[in-house]
């Protein structure tokens, strides 16, 4: 730390007194020649941060004309300088002074004012003491100070003492630490070097001979303008030079921060909580306060604790210290925040912005210098939106205007000053408009300080509104603009202001010949236009000069006063101007100038998205508005009202009459080819191309501006309509009996109809075009794309911020196929978020709208003429940080049409209002039911709509929350008011709800017994939204305060949602609009969210239950492995159940945290304890069942021991026989040929003998199923030709039961109705019967699989007894069946049919399994495999082998098909789970297995396939399930199966050399004989493999005595053992070698079969639901065509050709045991009872496109053709393959 550090001290010579004891300088002058050697060190005890100090002294250089480039670079670098000192004299601040600090800043470059402190220098310490003062009255003096950043410090002239001199290098250090300890360094030197080269270079090349040191002063003071703005966008966290704008989608999307209330807040959140505010319309959005600055209050207190001693204070030593007080951070101007955004706004954000201003009835920006370039930008788009609505009163008339501002034509008054003026401006402008509202910010609002940056040069405007009340100031609208800053100053503006006004007010202190601006107002007196002078210098009260000019003084006045001498000569002036035309002033019109950028010309995405929409609006040109719509919008008007209105009926008829049905439906399907021919029209094909064709941003302003012209085009015409209705209106309402006023205004409210015309009109018709085309299925004529891609242009308009219309309110009509196709695309672009509904009721101009924009930002229609319509839903979206806590990624709000709406009262009625009330409460994850005041009669009016709807959500388990929100409620603080207002609420909820449950046939005695509601959180009173009367009243910020109450109890709500996926919420809007066109709402609602949740649920208990099978067939497999190796004689439940123990602990947590976790976890917890109970049942009989398969493993142990011992006795003898041969031939053990020759011969004998021996074992024979079953058909029939079962009939096949049923003679079918179904022939009664028997048949044949797998043959053998006593099986429940109390009997041939086709079934099996167990146990068989082994022992005999070896190679053959068999088992069981994980048909819930084979299915096109599936649903899906697996397995064999067995067996052959090792070891330590050591190796192996001692009793190894080698010889072999086992892994041998019970496939049918298999009564569809014996109604996705099986009327013969949810809306009979209409089939009983089948149109194709495909086969396979086949076929034809099986993807 040797190297000083450099402080450079420069300013005014006269501040500093130059002598010897001047402790910084000395006496010595500086001047050119002595600066390098007047340097002086200052003294040793005054060091900074260690180092020494050296001083620089260059005061008074600046000041001479020299040159001191030369000497400034050697001095930068040759020190480290740390601090610039700028000296100057306190209170005689100078020219000169402040050009010092220019020349340093322009010769060292703008960094080096980080490095600068101001000393101010005195001669007496009482001048001290006025620092303060003279910095609050200079402003000079304060922008030096600012200029440095604040730092300052006070000294004597004469800089000699000590104490003050210390104080000074504290302050330098202080400044060196908050600069890192970094110095000014020769970079920074050069690079100021290089810009004053490049200024003058450029100065020099432009000719100009102007002063090269005042343009320096120029640039200089405009660098230091732009550092400032460059600070205060640092400050408030913006991109100061606006690269990266401010979007709308940033501001609207849901944060922490926005759901908090804020009135002060840090710097950094300022932006964020003015936008918020500004956003929800409160005005305080420009009194925001920030919070002290933390670090400054610390570093404040830290001062402070100096002086602790209170004896020691004293006021004058201690007041005159602490200066830098005057340094702290001052506030952000208010308006610079506002303009600060402004500036950093993108186009949508500043508009948003500019419409929320106006809002809140404040001036607008107008003209807005930019505040780094000063170029002017008039910013004409911001105003586009923006509409004013004044009233003017005429002798005996009011007239009412509406329109949008940018388009009226009003006066305009400018307002400018010149000079400096004591008065302020705006708040006299104030005065003009509404004197408790600043509606132009001025000096003396809350917040306003001298710093403001960004205002200078800026025009504000705003509109004066009259009321048509006496009280108003102005009898016509005007407009007041405002010039900030001196307009002498900006004279652009000026020009434009001065010109384009009506009236100039001026604002100047006194009028002076001299001054500059006296030019000015000379020409502003001789122009025509009026012109009022102010001046605030003088006293006099108005004064009229001559025509159209006053004065009026301001001085001493009071300023009301003022105010109305300036209304009054205002006024004067509009009638002296109201002749000419030149008065008046359009916004548009400002854009003629020149030398300005025009917002809208200079965005080339505005401009042309202006030109498209003005193209398309020349379209509408000589058009009647009442007619555009239907002449440019065809395809919603007559057409889709019809269409409309059809749909209701047919799903409101009662479908007694299937010709009416057809009929509709073929009349709807005519109307949607009308629509569709009908001619696009060159408004619709531009709109699509246009929208098409342009960049996202191109595409928002196109859409905006189209929006805005249709404004422009229909506002007029709308105000007179409404006019005329509001007029007709009161003349009904006085005089009731006028029916011709009635209809007048029937025919006023269509027209109002017909005229409302704006972008959702041009959607809707979108949405038509759409429909129409899905309808029939190809594209319409002119349309400029294919229609399937329109649904996407809508969706990429919502993510925009654009509504969409979800119930077209015209129509009162949900386009589903439209509103679903769009959120379908939604998710297609955003992933399936999921979205939380907020949706909203209440009467008609309730404040609904309003409301929501205020919550949201939104922009939802609020004006007179437009107010909502049906139903429209817009996306807001959550930040990322709220996901967290709100667990959806959007709201979608659903804002809805009023009810009760008077001009619709022709159309709505309270039946439509239940409508829309039902399916808004049924969208809404919350729904706000707005109530305007707290009138009893409104709130009875709309309750008992509401009550009703929440009612019927009750029904059908849907359970969304409400929240009641009373609007213009005064005195909201009124605790007791407001108390007794909630208590009459809730009395009146509770009276709705009775009254409700009445219509609704529900047990309800009060609201909360259909929802959760408290009436205490759930209730907010909003206060009314003016404050004071329209139209010139802001919005009331108690109101805005309400508003955001209310937002954070909704998320308070919100947050204990998941919201709903938008997948499910495309389903749930389906559903709930199918149910209301139905008028039995609740018994027709299909909840597409529940059924979907449970599909989930299903799916995790095929997990949880998989995960318990897995584990229990590991448990089972190293059972049945010591079973086998006899290591264990019993298994109990117990014991399975205490293994188990660990995997249902863990199937318990998951389904804990699955029903804790699951986003839909508020529907799951109806099942919650049913699923517990099921998975409790599961455990229990999986350990029952896996308990009586061990045990029977046991028996057959047993039983089997005998075929064992045989077995082991042939294998001892022919090991001993054939040692003896290879002791014979020992001496010709090299010659391979004899010995070859010798063995075989000696083999052949062997074997001969053990036939011999096992021809007589019955066991063991060959078996022939088909011929013991006909040898028992003989002896049952022994009076029939038994050859009769070759012509059997395939009972499986057969179409019907028909042929088997004969009915008893008192059946009691007496008669029949022409709609009733008949299912037999003339003998067969009803539909049951055919479901009866078939349930029956497939019954039977389940359990005869069941039987033929219990008997084990693959380990026991066959037996002819088996298929005895599967015909008693048969034969028991065949006569079982009988007895029961049926009007028929089967015919005996059934009985024969059914036992031919169960054995003929069966056979395949037991012969397969027969195979398995000859091969196993069939001596001959058996050793014939092992002729191989037993060579290679007798080679190793002969060539002299040890007893070791051959013994340990004879362990590692036998160990060869244990391991085979374990390694198949082992990958059988990992491989299930791999299927279960990676095959997408397997990997789900019985809906998805379902789904996967119908589509097999159609790819196959196999009509025999079909029957089967029909018919025998089980054993399809066990046939598919094989399928499936065994293309599963061809597929992933080498890339996943064969790894994994090769991996298995190199495990295996590790563990048993570890168990060689293991017995080797314990033989020896125990000094064991060779009986030990198989026992200690087969026990190590006994959990792993079927291999126990009694596999080695058959061999001789009593003269083993080395175990070592024996080790060894194992260790050697068993290498070659695996790789040969590994050799033979294929597809092949993969299933060939798993017996039946550990086949994938065989574990998996178990595992997917045991599911419902129950039957729907009509069509036959098998319950998907996954569980079996589950609780509540059996259901499928979507039924089937019910004539497929076999059903047909029995007037016609004809197959029905009905879906069965359309079947049980209709009234037609079936009969069992009495006729029952079908629209009550839950009357019958039994299953129909169990069946929940909702009555509506879902028809899926898929069974369309199958009865059209194979009408033919179905005709054969029935004989019988289709109902109305010739009306039905054509409208099924159209479906195809792809689409039929696209289906299956959309509706299941």
């Amino acid at each position: 730390m040797n190297h000083p550090l450099t402080i450079v001290l420069f300013g005014n010579s006269a501040a500093v007194q130059f002598q010897c004891d001047n402790i910084l300088l000395g006496e010595i002058l500086p001047n050119i020649e002595n600066v390098a050697t007047v340097s002086r060190t200052v003294s040793s005890q005054m060091k900074i941060s260690g180092h020494r100090v050296s001083v620089i002294n260059l005061i008074g250089l600046q000041e001479t004309a020299l040159n001191l480039d030369a000497l400034t670079g050697q001095l930068v670098n040759e020190n480290e300088i740390i601090a610039f000192i700028f000296v100057v004299r306190l209170g005689q601040l100078t020219d000169s002074d402040k050009m010092g600090l220019e020349w340093l800043q322009r010769v060292f470059g703008d960094e080096v004012l980080q490095f600068v402190m101001i000393l101010f220098t005195y001669e007496s310490e009482e001048e001290s003491d006025s620092i303060i003062d003279d910095l609050k009255k200079n402003s000079t003096l304060e922008w030096l100070t600012e200029k440095c950043g604040g730092r300052l410090h006070t000294c004597n002239k004469n800089m000699n003492n000590q104490s003050e001199m210390r104080d000074l290098m504290n302050r330098i250090e202080h400044l060196f630490t908050d600069n890192k300890q970094q110095c000014y360094t020769s970079e920074m030197y050069n690079t100021a070097l290089r810009e004053r080269e490049d200024l003058q270079n450029r100065t020099h090349q432009s000719g100009k001979n102007t002063d090269l040191v005042l343009l320096l002063l120029d640039q200089s003071k405009e660098r230091g303008i732009s550092e400032k703005v460059d600070h205060l966008f640092q400050r408030l966290q913006l991109d100061n030079r606006c690269h990266c704008k401010l979007r709308v989608a940033d501001v609207l999307q849901l944060t922490a921060h926005s759901l908090e209330s804020h009135e002060s807040c840090a710097e950094e959140n300022l932006i964020q909580t003015f936008l918020q505010k500004l956003l929800m319309m409160n005005y305080r959005a420009r009194y925001i306060k920030t919070k002290e600055n933390n670090k400054l209050h610390e570093r404040q207190q830290k001062d402070r604790d100096l002086f602790k001693d209170e004896d020691d204070a004293d006021i004058f030593k201690e007041m005159s210290l602490f200066t830098e007080g005057i340094s702290r951070k001052v506030a952000i101007h208010p308006m610079d925040v506002q303009m600060a955004v402004f500036h950093c706004a993108d186009s949508f954000l500043k508009q948003l912005m500019v419409t929320k201003l106006s809002q809140c009835q404040y001036a607008l920006p107008l003209l807005v210098p930019d505040p780094f370039t000063q170029e002017i930008e008039f910013p004409l788009w911001t105003f586009r939106q923006i509409n004013k609505s004044w009233k003017m009163k005429e002798i005996n008339n009011e007239i009412s205007k509406i329109q949008p501002i940018w388009k009226a034509e009003t006066p305009m008054v400018s307002f400018f000053r010149f000079g400096s003026v004591s008065s302020s401006k705006s708040q006299l402008m104030n005065s003009l408009i509404n004197e408790k509202h600043n509606t132009f910010f001025h000096r003396n609002c809350s917040g306003s300080s001298k710093t403001r940056l960004l205002m200078d040069g800026v025009v504000e405007i705003a509109w004066y509104c009259p009321s048509g009340k006496d009280t108003d100031k102005f009898t016509q609208c005007i407009a007041l603009c405002n010039l900030h800053g001196d307009a002498g100053d900006n004279e652009k503006q000026l020009q434009i202001l001065t010109e384009m006004a009506s009236i100039n007010v001026v604002i100047l202190p006194r009028l002076d010949p001299d001054d500059k601006s006296a030019a000015q107002m000379q020409n502003l007196y001789k122009d025509r236009k009026p012109l009022i002078c102010l001046f605030t210098e003088d006293k006099y009260s108005v004064t009229n000069m001559r025509s159209g000019k006053y004065k009026i003084g301001l001085k001493d006045r009071n300023q009301s006063d003022i105010s109305e001498e300036l209304e009054q000569a205002i006024n004067e002036c509009l009638l002296f101007v109201s002749s000419e035309s030149s008065s008046v002033f359009r916004l548009e019109d400002i854009s003629t100038y020149q030398n300005m950028r025009v917002d809208e010309e200079h965005d080339n995405d505005c401009r042309r998205g202006k030109e498209t929409a003005q193209q398309l609006m020349g379209l509408l040109k000589k058009k009647d508005l009442t007619e555009i719509k239907e002449s440019l919008l065809p395809c919603q008007g007559k057409l889709w009202h019809q269409w409309c209105e059809k749909n209701k009926e047919l799903h409101r008829s009662q479908g007694n009459e299937t010709d009416m049905e057809i009929k509709q439906k073929q009349n709807m399907k005519k109307i949607r080819e009308q629509q569709h021919v009908l001619d696009i029209g060159d408004f619709m094909k531009l709109f699509i191309t246009e929208i098409n064709s342009q960049s996202p941003n191109e595409k928002i302003f196109f859409l905006k501006w189209l929006t805005i012209l249709l404004d422009e085009y229909t506002s007029a015409d709308l105000s007179a309509l409404h006019y005329k209705y509001n007029e007709k209106w009161s003349k009904v309402r006085a005089e009731q009996q006028m029916t011709n006023e009635h209809a007048e205004l029937e025919n006023i409210s269509k027209a109002l109809q017909a005229a409302t015309f704006g972008l959702e009109h041009i959607l809707r018709e979108i949405g038509q075009i759409y429909e129409s085309c899905k309808s029939v299925n190809k594209n319409k004529e002119g349309l400029p794309c294919d229609f399937s891609s329109l649904p996407s242009l809508a969706a990429e308009m919502m993510i925009s911020g654009f509504p969409l219309e979800v119930m077209d309110g015209d129509a009162a009509h949900v386009p589903v196929d439209w509103v679903t196709a769009v959120l379908h695309e939604l998710f297609q672009k955003l992933g399936d978020q999921r979205v939380f509904v907020l949706s909203v009721l209440g009467i008609q101009s309730s404040g609904k709208s309003t409301m929501l924009n205020a919550m949201f930002g939104l922009q939802f229609a609020v004006s007179a003429g437009r107010c909502t319509r049906g139903a429209f839903m817009q996306l807001v979206r959550v930040s990322e940080e709220m996901k967290e806590q709100l667990k959806f990624d959007f709201i979608l709000v659903v804002d809805t049409e009023g009810l009760r709406a008077p001009e619709l009262s022709g159309r709505s009625t309270r039946n439509q209002d239940n409508e829309l009330a039902t399916f808004v409460v049924g969208l809404g994850n919350l729904t706000l039911i707005n109530i305007l005041g707290e009138s009893p009669s409104e709130l009875q009016d709309i309750l008992q709509i509401v009550v009703q709807a929440f009612m019927r959500m009750k029904k059908v388990r849907l359970n969304p929350s409400c929240m009641f929100v009373h609007q213009n409620v005064s005195e909201v603080t009124a605790g007791e008011k407001n108390m007794d207002g909630r208590r009459r609420l809730q009395e009146t909820l509770d009276e709705m709800t009775k009254l409700a449950a009445k219509d609704e046939v529900f047990d309800a005695e009060c609201f909360n017994d259909i929802i959760t509601f408290d009436v205490q959180k759930d209730v907010k009173y909003i206060a009314q939204l003016w404050e004071g009367s329209p139209p010139m009243a802001p919005p009331n910020p108690p109101y805005c305060e309400n508003i955001q109450e209310l937002k954070t109890t909704f998320f308070s709500h919100a947050s204990k949602s998941s919201g709903l996926e938008l997948t499910c919420l495309k389903d749930h809007i389906k559903d709930l609009w199918e149910a209301l066109l139905n008028e039995r709402f609740v018994f027709s609602f299909r909840n597409s969210l529940e059924i979907a949740t449970y599909r989930k649920l299903e799916t995790e208990y095929s997990k949880w239950s998989w995960s318990l099978r897995r584990t229990m067939l590991d448990i089972e497999n190293r059972l049945y492995n010591s079973i086998e190796n006899e290591t264990i004689d019993e298994v109990s439940e117990r014991d399975l159940k205490r293994k188990l123990k660990v995997k249902s602990g863990e199937v318990e947590k998951s389904m804990s945290d699955f029903f804790k976790q699951d986003k839909d976890r508020d529907i799951l917890k109806q099942w919650k304890a049913l699923f517990y109970i099921k998975i409790k049942e599961l455990q229990e009989n999986i350990v029952r069942e896996t308990r009586k398969k061990l045990n029977d493993i046991l028996k057959q142990r047993d039983i089997k021991k005998d075929i064992d011992a045989q077995r082991t006795r042939h294998e001892n003898t022919l090991l001993e026989k054939s040692k003896e041969l290879a002791i014979k031939l020992k001496d010709k053990a090299n010659d391979e040929t004899i010995l070859e020759n010798e063995f075989d011969s000696f083999w052949k004998d062997c074997v001969n003998k053990i036939k011999t021996e096992t021809i007589q074992t019955p066991h063991i024979k060959n078996m022939n199923v088909l011929k013991d079953m006909k040898q028992l058909l003989s002896d049952i029939y022994k009076s029939g030709p038994v050859e009769s079962w070759r012509d059997s009939k395939n009972i499986f096949s057969v179409p019907n039961f028909s042929d088997y049923v004969q009915f008893k003679k008192s059946s009691g079918i007496t008669g029949h109705d022409k709609n009733a179904f008949r299912s037999a022939k003339q003998t067969f009664g009803n539909i049951e019967v055919e479901t009866q028997v078939r349930a029956l048949v497939n019954d039977i044949a389940q359990q005869a699989d069941k039987i033929i797998m219990s008997y084990n043959i693959a380990k026991m053998g066959y037996n002819k007894t088996y298929i005895q006593e599967l015909a008693d099986y048969i034969k028991a429940r065949v006569v079982d069946y009988e007895q029961g109390s049926r009007n028929y009997v089967l015919i005996k041939e059934f009985y024969m049919d059914l036992l031919i086709s169960i054995c003929k079934r069966e056979n395949k099996v037991i012969t397969e399994q027969h195979r398995r167990f000859r091969e196993a146990n069939d001596p001959v068989f058996y050793f014939e495999k092992k002729r191989e082994v037993y060579y290679s022992i007798f080679q190793k005999y002969c060539h002299g082998a040890t007893s070791a070896a051959i013994f340990g190679e004879i362990i590692c053959q036998k160990l060869k098909e244990p391991i085979q068999q374990s390694v198949y088992k082992n990958i059988a069981r990992d491989f299930i789970n791999e299927i279960k994980t990676n095959c997408e048909s397997l990997n789900g819930n019985r809906s998805k297995l379902e789904k996967h084979i119908l589509k097999s299915l159609a790819e196959q096109e196999d009509f025999d396939k079909y029957m089967k599936y029909i018919h025998s649903p089980r054993d399809h899906f066990k046939s598919f399930i094989r399928d499936e697996v065994n293309h599963y397995i061809t597929d992933k064999f080498e890339e996943s199966i064969r790894p994994k067995m090769e991996e298995n067996t190199e495990l295996l052959t590790k563990k048993i050399m570890e168990a060689a090792r293991r017995a080797t070891t314990l033989v020896n330590m125990s000094s064991g004989d060779v009986q030990e050591w198989p026992n200690h190796f087969t026990l190590q192996l006994s959990d792993l493999l079927i291999f126990s001692v009694k596999d080695l009793s058959g061999v001789s190894h009593d003269s083993v005595d080395n175990f070592n080698l024996l080790e060894e010889v194992i260790s050697v072999e068993i290498g070659s053992v695996s790789s040969e086992i590994q050799l033979k892994f294929s597809t092949e041998t993969f299933p060939v070698n798993l017996e039946e019970k550990d086949r994938p496939d065989e574990i998996l049918i178990d595992h997917l079969c045991q599911c419902c298999w129950v039957r729907c009564p009509f069509c036959a569809a098998t319950c998907t639901n996954t569980i079996e014996n589950h609780s509540g109604d059996h259901s499928v996705p979507f039924h089937r065509v019910n004539g497929l099986t076999g059903i047909f009327y029995d007037e016609t013969k004809c197959l029905g050709s009905d879906f069965c949810t359309t079947l049980v809306r209709t009234k037609k009979m079936f009969y069992k045991g009495q006729w029952f209409p079908c629209n009550e089939y839950r009357k019958a009983g039994n299953v129909y009872a169990e069946w929940s089948i909702t009555p509506d149109f879902s028809e899926l194709p898929y069974w369309k496109w199958f009865v059209f495909r194979f009408q033919k086969d179905l005709k054969k396979y029935f004989g019988k053709t289709f109902n109305r086949w010739d009306e039905i076929s054509y409208g099924w034809s159209q479906y195809s393959k792809e689409q039929a099986i696209e289906s299956l993807d959309k509706y299941i």
